[in-house]
Order: structure tokens, then sequence, then C-alpha cells
């Protein structure tokens, strides 16, 4: 796979999360300001892990997923907006998972695993507006095996990117996905990018998305400005996070799926600068769902660690070329790499 920026507009076909099987996905847009949810349903069951990183996380269940506890499986996994508020999404997949008679036997009860993490956008409209029960159900009922939308969609629609300057000086983030097969198994990732970072094509090491100097159309470089001294006013804790979830069907247990996210932040480092950083508090999920029935080992796990950080950062790129500007008088204006690029 050529890791650029010029690979991921010229794909005749990118690929995305749902080439993996047993995976359907299914986000929720809110019309009343820039924020959603994204649903990733798990048929079946899928065994998972997490990598949380940076200091500002906004997590739920996600300890389950620690190898040494019980539970090895989920049904879903739920990214969303609207910072802490927004957990309140996976209650609704909860809901929908358990009319189904999903979820973990547990007593009388089956009870539906939805771990979930959270990105910041407040900034983006009326803040008191967030994900809620009954976006996540709308997620759910929208999943399907089709590849995902990308851009200023579901847990994207309110992200933004190069925000350690102000959002005044920001860009637009959004979701981005990503497939390759290496092995006899597919890889792919999904992603919501709302870093503090610029987003940086590895193809070239360039920035193509971030924080903008005062004229609005020359991109500053934040970590060079940082190293340079130059001063920022200071972003609110929690003001960013890049959230998601790299997926296989090979076969693998807790630690095998903790170990495919902790690689997929490879892919983030690769692509975004700087990341994990105290105002962001980047999380990704790692799913198998086994439906290859290959079970990697030796240099099969290498390969695997290998794709899960390529495919999370052509999904990165791919989050910042489908992303569409947000303007309007209730929230700033804030451009995409589309307008900057002449490519709208």
């Amino acid at each position: 796979m050529d890791l650029s920026l010029r690979a991921c507009l010229n794909a005749d076909r990118p690929g995305g999360l749902t080439d993996v099987a047993g995976l359907k996905v299914g986000h929720d847009t809110l019309a009343s300001r820039p924020t959603g949810c994204t649903v990733i349903l798990t048929e079946g069951g899928a065994v998972a892990g997490v990598d949380v990183r940076g200091a500002a996380p906004g997590t739920r269940e996600t300890d389950l997923l620690h190898p040494i506890n019980s539970v090895d499986r989920v049904h879903a996994l739920v990214l969303s907006g609207g910072s802490a508020f927004g957990l309140a999404a996976a209650n609704g997949v909860v809901d929908w998972l358990a009319a189904r008679g999903v979820g973990w036997p547990a007593g009388p009860a089956r009870v539906p695993i939805v771990p979930s993490a959270i990105l910041f956008d407040l900034w983006m409209g009326d803040h008191r507006i967030w994900p809620d029960a009954a976006s996540g159900h709308r997620a759910c009922a929208a999943a399907c095996e089709d590849r995902p939308a990308e851009g200023s969609v579901g847990a994207g629609a309110g992200a933004t990117v190069g925000k350690l300057f102000g959002m005044a000086h920001a860009m637009k983030g959004g979701v981005g996905t990503a497939s390759m097969r290496v092995g006899g198994v597919t890889v792919a990732a999904l992603v919501a990018v709302n870093a503090v970072g610029d987003v940086i094509d590895p193809g070239t090491g360039a920035v193509v998305a971030g924080a903008r100097g005062s004229e609005g159309s020359r991109l500053r470089d934040t970590t060079a400005s940082l190293l340079r001294g130059e001063g920022a006013p200071g972003p609110v804790s929690g003001a960013a996070t890049t959230i998601g979830c790299v997926a296989t069907d090979a076969v693998l247990d807790k630690v095998g799926c903790t170990r495919l996210a902790t690689s997929a932040h490879d892919g983030l480092a690769r692509t975004i600068s700087p990341v994990h950083t105290a105002f962001d508090g980047d999380t990704i999920f790692g799913l198998a769902t086994g439906a290859s029935g290959i079970r990697p080992e030796g240099l099969g796990v290498v390969t695997l660690a290998a794709a899960a950080a390529q495919v999370t950062a052509m999904a990165v790129l791919r989050a910042i070329i489908t992303a569409q500007r947000v303007s309007g008088s209730a929230v700033p204006d804030v451009p995409a790499w589309a307008d900057l690029s002449g490519r709208t």
C-alpha cells in the first residue's frame, strides 16, 4: 500500500472497515449542529482490545478489554462527538442490541458489551446539543455492510484539526476508513480525526491540514512553530482527541487485539503531529472477528501489526481529503482540505 496523499486521491476503490467480514457500520449525524456518532456492530461478537493514549480520554467499558479481565467479546463499539456527554449514545446501542437478544450471558439476562470513546467537538455550534441514546439507536438502525461514508459524518461531523493556535486557525477533520489484504487476512481501520496537531502526508512529510496562519490559507506547521518557541493561547484540556478502530478477520485473542490497537497508534504518529498530547485522549480499539480462520504466528504477527499501522495512517488521510467545510452564523468558519487545495 502506497502510504501518501496522492495514493488516497488516486485510489480506484479505497477499502473500508466493512471489508472485514462480520462488521457493520452506521453513522448518525445531527442536523442541529455539527456532531454525531458512529457505531460498529460485531455480528456474533468479536474479540477486542484497546490502547488509550494522550492525557484527556473519554471512554466507557475499556477496562473490561484488559487481557486479564473475563469478558473477551464485544457486541458493538461506539465513537461519538459531544465530549463526555456523547457517551450517552452507547445507551441507545445497548438498548438496540438488548431488544434483539444480543449480549453476554449474565444470569437471567444477556448484557450487550459496548465499549465507547468520545471526542471533543463542543466548539462547533450549540454545546448543549450532543449525541444521545436516540442518536446511538439511529446509528444502529443505519448500520450495514456497505463501505462507510467518510468526511463530515457521524463522529467526525464536528471534528477539527490544528487547534493549538485557536479555532480561528483550525481546519476540518472527519471520518476516514481504509483496508488492505495481507497474508490471507483483511486488516482495516476507521478513525474520527479531531487532533490538536496537524495532519501530515507520510509520503512527503508535508503538512496537508492543520493550523493556518493569520491570512487564512498558509499552513503554519504546528510542530515547527512549537520548536521555534512560538507561543500559543493554550487549548482547553480535552479539546481534541482522535478515536477509531482497527479490525481484522484473523483469529486473535485479547492480547493480540490489544497489540493490534497499539500498532495502529503508529499510524497516528505517522500522520498527526504533535500526537498523543496533553489535550488529546487518542483511543484506538482493536477487533478480531476470526472469520478468515487464520491464526497469525511468527512473522505473520509482525506483518499484521505493520498492516494495522498502514491502514490507520491511510484512514487519517482519507478523513482529511473527504471532510467538508463548516460555516454559518452559529459555528466557526472552518475550511477543509478541499477548500485550500482547490479541489472543492
